[in-house]
C-alpha cells in the first residue's frame, strides 16, 4: 500500500493515504503553471460508519505563498463510509511555481453524531525537473 500512496496519516479508525502525479501535459511551465493530480483514500478502520462533510486545505507555493480552501465534501459528494470501508477520489492542484506542497483535514460526522477531525497528510508537489 506505501508503494501506491506513499502519504499517510491516521486519525484515530481513519486513514487518508495520498498520491500524487504531476501532470506535463496540463502545465504551461513557460506561462508559470505547474499541475499535479492527487489520489485519496480514505479508510474507515472502525466500528461505525462516517460521512465526510467538509474540508481545508492549506496549499502553499515553492514561494511561501499560502491559500486557504473550505468546502463541503469532497469532488462534490459528502461520502458515508462504512465500517472497514474506503473511499477513493481524484482532484488536481495549479501551482505557479514548481515545487509546493498541500495538507488539510476532513470534518466528518459518526453514525453516533460525534464531529471528527481528520488530518490529511502533508505531500509535495515537485515538478520532475526539479525533483531531488
Amino acid at each position: 500500500m506505501k508503494a501506491l500512496f506513499p502519504h499517510e496519516a491516521k486519525t484515530g479508525d481513519v486513514t487518508v493515504r495520498v498520491s500524487v502525479s504531476f501532470l506535463a501535459e496540463q502545465s504551461e511551465t513557460q506561462k508559470g503553471r505547474w499541475f499535479w493530480a492527487y489520489h485519496v483514500r480514505i479508510e474507515n478502520g472502525g466500528r461505525r460508519s462516517i460521512q465526510l462533510i467538509s474540508r481545508e486545505w492549506t496549499i502553499v507555493d515553492g514561494r511561501g505563498g499560502r491559500h486557504e480552501v473550505m468546502g463541503e465534501g469532497v469532488v462534490g459528494e459528502q461520502p458515508v463510509i462504512e465500517p472497514g470501508g474506503s473511499f477513493d477520489y481524484v482532484s488536481g492542484c495549479p501551482l505557479n511555481t514548481p515545487t509546493g506542497y498541500m495538507e488539510g483535514r476532513y470534518h466528518m460526522i459518526a453514525a453516533d453524531g460525534a464531529a471528527l477531525a481528520v488530518s490529511i497528510p502533508r505531500f509535495p508537489l515537485t515538478a520532475p525537473a526539479v525533483a531531488t
